[in-house]
């Protein structure tokens, strides 16, 4: 304990590091002989305490648990979840439709792009799920591989999913005799809001939770089972991933851009974003952090970044379209 003096009163004592132990340490309420604090100092003792009461309420809004079931009709449950993967993909298409409006890529028209989310839904469930196996849990799905097909238990990776579209964006630009970044560059703004979707998804679903914090927005989630305040990060990434990135991506893209650019873009935001909320995020407890006081979400994003630098200093190069 630091030094106090001798006229330093009990309470100082009694809890230095309290609001009442800073308080005392004024030397505002320091007895005559050193003794206690008189009795019109307790009331501001009590008052002070009930400041502080006050914003250790705000540090613990709990969670409004939400049913995860969204409607019921008969015997059919649509969960929350599976219905924000659904607003994901019409946002798609409607983002779709108004830049094939504005003409942004001629080259495709209203059928490509029904193909497109089409064959992204698979890339992205495929991937994702295959993603989350071998990145996060490849020794436990090892050992139980049918357990791989038991999607309603959860498990996909955002990294496996774009994986598995950027496969589907290879075959059909091929298919269409069309540069793999001409069709990227299209598809690259339409997706970040579909990603706040899913992001909106994890919220309601109470899952993905962030780690414990006092900030004043703090939120208790019952899922976690500690009675912990923590990071609402989900809403973190719906904020950065989805709105940030969807506004920086559809003005970036508003204008001719060299080839690959805007695909550059998205990794770079993407990347930068997902690493900057893998701090307030709670690591898988199977996995916990990695080398360098890392998660799997950063390290995996990191490559990301990398990769879109590159691109768009090597698309700076190329003639705008």
């Amino acid at each position: 304990m630091a030094r106090l003096g001798a006229r330093a009163t009990p309470c100082v004592m009694w809890r230095e590091r309290s609001l009442l132990g800073m308080v005392c340490l004024s030397g505002v309420w320091r007895g005559p002989r050193g003794g206690w604090p008189p009795v019109a100092a307790w009331r501001h003792v009590r008052r002070l305490l009930s400041i502080q009461s006050f914003f250790a309420w705000r540090n613990m809004l709990h969670y409004p648990e939400f049913d995860p079931i969204a409607l019921r009709i008969g015997p059919l449950a649509i969960h929350w979840y599976g219905l924000m993967y659904l607003v994901g993909f019409a946002l798609v298409y409607v983002l779709g439709r108004m830049r094939l409006a504005r003409g942004h890529t001629p080259a495709l028209g209203p059928r490509d792009l029904e193909d497109l989310i089409f064959y992204s839904v698979l890339g992205v469930v495929l991937g994702g799920r295959l993603g989350y196996v071998l990145f996060y849990k490849p020794g436990y799905y090892l050992a139980h591989p049918l357990e791989i097909l038991y999607l309603w238990q959860g498990g996909m990776s955002f990294h496996g999913g774009l994986i598995g579209v950027i496969l589907v964006m290879l075959l059909f630009a091929r298919k269409k005799g069309l540069s793999f970044f001409t069709v990227s560059d299209f598809i690259a703004p339409l997706i970040p809001l579909g990603l706040g979707a899913g992001r909106l998804g994890n919220f309601i679903n109470g899952e993905l939770w962030g780690r414990p914090t006092d900030v004043p927005w703090a939120m208790v989630f019952p899922q976690s089972g500690d009675g912990l305040p923590r990071h609402p990060s989900q809403l973190y990434e719906l904020g950065l991933e989805g709105i940030a990135l969807f506004a920086l991506l559809w003005w970036f893209s508003a204008r001719p851009r060299p080839t690959g650019q805007v695909s550059a873009l998205f990794l770079i935001g993407y990347g930068t974003f997902r690493f900057l909320v893998e701090f307030t995020r709670e690591p898988d407890n199977f996995l916990g952090l990695l080398a360098g006081g890392m998660s799997m979400g950063q390290w995996l994003s990191l490559p990301m970044v990398a990769l879109g630098i590159a691109l768009y200093v090597f698309s700076a190069r190329q003639p705008s379209r």
